[in-house]
């Protein structure tokens, strides 16, 4: 049995149809045509990705249905979905590599996002992508300028407002910018999210004359990051990543958009960060109001958007977030909010994580992955 959906994502009507071995492309208006294997089908897919999606003021969002999902997974097309999405996620990353190349004076590239949307593996993928274009790369995290605790401004509440620009030590940061522009060398930082603190490291980084410097971090488009440097626009490229998906139901119910990315940061949390989901749900609002303040007013000033939730996060985040949120007991304040999520992490069906390549964004927050973070 065969699952249908029509690929929104192309310029023509096509429709494709996953069953285990093979993926078929038909007009509709000529469904007889011969079925195509998966790498034809993906090779046609990629061929039409819509460039016009990307370098756009905007994020296009996906619209997904749970049943359709579940549909697939059911008929066993998990796998093939998984390298449908993987190909067009490399073919938009390429696409902006391309850009990127075609604009000789870039010499930095601004990639922010919210929290979980996947910018660090984004940054080394297209870092890749970049060196494919004749372009040498050099990369740094605003992550690894955060200050200590104590130094931290606070926000309504009278908690650390982790979330603030004012958060990063910015007299370190500017100066490290301007020296990397002059062509000087810089010893980063590294911030420890073991200990909650930023330690020198005895990496040396180095701008040469050919090079481009990809910066990535929830403030990267924020004009105050730049503040000081004289240098003209031109010679920064700005990219905006999240992963905006709204998922519903056949009775019409909707899913915060931004439940993806709660999920990628409890798993990723709990693995890497030596973070309790307790910790990770109480902190979630103060997140979100900050992302609200000091992220997504400067997105529409990015010169590429991309998207990076993939349809089926949660049929694979559900096996890595439905014990950690069974451990938040009756009681505890955030018990109500892991209840809805767990009802929720229910009705999507289970996928494979074995099917996701080791270069897969996802793999920053299931672990595996190919990338040294």
């Amino acid at each position: 049995m065969l699952t249908q959906n029509r690929c929104k994502n192309t310029k023509s009507s096509e429709k494709f149809e996953v069953s285990e071995t093979f993926l078929r492309i038909t007009e509709q208006i000529n469904p007889d045509d011969a079925p195509k294997t998966i790498s034809e089908a993906i090779n046609f897919l990629v061929s039409q990705l819509q460039i016009n999606s990307i370098f756009t003021p905007k994020l296009k969002v996906f619209d997904l249905s749970a049943d359709y999902m579940n549909g697939v997974i059911d008929f066993g097309g998990g796998s093939t979905m998984v390298r449908i999405s993987e190909a067009l996620k490399e073919a938009a990353i390429s696409t902006i590599a391309e850009e990127i190349a075609v604009r000789q004076k870039v010499r930095a590239v601004l990639i922010a996002g919210p929290s979980s949307s996947g910018k660090t593996t984004f940054c080394k993928k297209l870092a890749y992508a970049l060196r494919q274009q004749g372009l040498k790369t050099v990369s740094m995290s605003l992550d690894d300028y955060y200050m200590r605790g104590n130094n931290v401004p606070h926000d309504e509440d009278g908690k650390p407002d982790w979330e603030s620009i004012y958060a990063l030590n910015l007299p370190m940061l500017q100066q490290h910018l301007a020296s990397l522009m002059e062509g000087k060398e810089i010893r980063l930082p590294r911030f420890d999210f073991t200990i909650g603190e930023s330690v020198l490291t005895d990496r040396i980084l180095h701008l040469e004359s050919d090079s481009v410097l990809l910066i990535e971090g929830i403030h990267a488009l924020n004009p105050l990051l730049l503040e000081g440097l004289d240098l003209p626009a031109n010679r920064f490229f700005k990219i905006y990543i999240s992963a905006l998906t709204i998922y519903h139901e056949k009775d019409g119910s909707i899913f915060p958009t931004t439940d993806n990315r709660l999920l990628r940061r409890i798993v990723r949390d709990s693995q890497f960060r030596n973070t309790t989901i307790q910790e990770t749900l109480s902190r979630w609002p103060s997140v979100r109001r900050g992302e609200e303040k000091w992220i997504l007013p400067y997105q529409e000033y990015a010169d590429a958007n991309i998207n990076s939730a993939f349809q089926y996060e949660y049929c694979v985040l559900r096996q890595l977030a439905l014990p950690l949120l069974e451990k938040v007991q009756p009681g505890e304040p955030q018990y109500e909010e892991a209840q809805r999520l767990i009802r929720m992490l229910h009705k999507y069906h289970r996928i494979k994580v074995e099917y996701f390549p080791p270069y897969s964004l996802l793999r920053e927050f299931l672990g595996g992955s190919a990338y040294e973070y």
